[in-house]
């Protein structure tokens, strides 16, 4: 397929796997689309939506920082890219603020847990067919399940990792959210810290564009994990303050 072709592709499955997610949102909480503009929901969904598209541009500015010059020439370039980690983060405080202007109380984000995680294995399917046009792939590797994008190197499959790790989550969210129910909340808030946990890891297989530290520390730190680093320190008190309610 030609770039234009992949391009193509790789949009399709991403705002194909947007649309089910909030379909699924909402089935899960009895709103159609029809009804969503005169339900407390829309706030929610504007703000995660909303959220979500600034945080995504921010995280992936962060990720490509050796571009800024670039963007402080042409600020529409911030319209390009994208980013999963940014899209989540946005997406939480956008339902916070979303949450706050409708008068709502009560934890909303164990709702998100499933449909993000459809979202997100039927997103990774476009990165992974866009192949190097997409910056989600792996560095070089020698494992036989590495794979060559086009560029003759065989390459970790990142895409397909997050794609397990997305099948994995659906696999025991069933389980967990019976043992979870006591605590409102604390579904999504596993969900959030493993991704982020995750990605911390799993982007140390991925090409650095700029590093935030030392090339000699653990081969430099992107900025996608700088951020879910960050995002971690602030979260996983949340996360235990409220395992440990559920615990007494």
């Amino acid at each position: 397929m030609t770039d234009v072709q992949l391009a193509f592709v790789h949009s399709a499955f991403e705002w194909l796997g947007i649309f089910i997610a909030v379909r699924m949102y909402l089935r899960a909480g009895g709103t159609s689309l029809r009804a969503l503009g005169r339900s407390s929901q829309f706030s929610v969904i504007f703000g995660c939506i909303v959220g979500a598209a600034i945080g995504n541009k921010l995280v992936h500015w962060i990720h490509h920082a050796e571009q800024w010059p670039l963007l402080m020439q042409s600020p529409w370039l911030f319209l390009q890219g994208q980013s999963i980690v940014g899209g989540l983060l946005g997406g939480l405080i956008g339902v916070e603020i979303g949450k706050r202007v409708a008068g709502l109380t009560q934890s909303t984000g164990d709702r998100f847990v499933v449909p993000i995680l459809v979202g997100l294995l039927i997103g990774r399917i476009g990165c992974f067919l866009a192949g190097l046009q997409d910056d989600t792939y792996g560095n070089p590797t020698t494992l036989p399940w590495g794979i060559d994008f086009g560029d003759g190197l065989r390459r970790h499959p990142t895409q397909l990792y997050d794609m397990l790790f997305a099948a994995a989550g659906l696999a025991i969210t069933p389980w967990l959210r019976p043992r979870l129910a006591r605590e409102p909340g604390l579904l999504f808030k596993l969900f959030l810290a493993a991704y982020l946990l995750w990605r911390l890891l799993i982007d140390g297989l991925k090409p650095v564009p700029f590093a935030f530290f030392d090339e000699t520390f653990i081969g430099g730190i992107s900025g996608i994990q700088l951020v879910c680093a960050l995002a971690l320190c602030a979260y996983l008190p949340l996360l235990v303050r409220q395992w440990s309610r559920l615990r007494r």
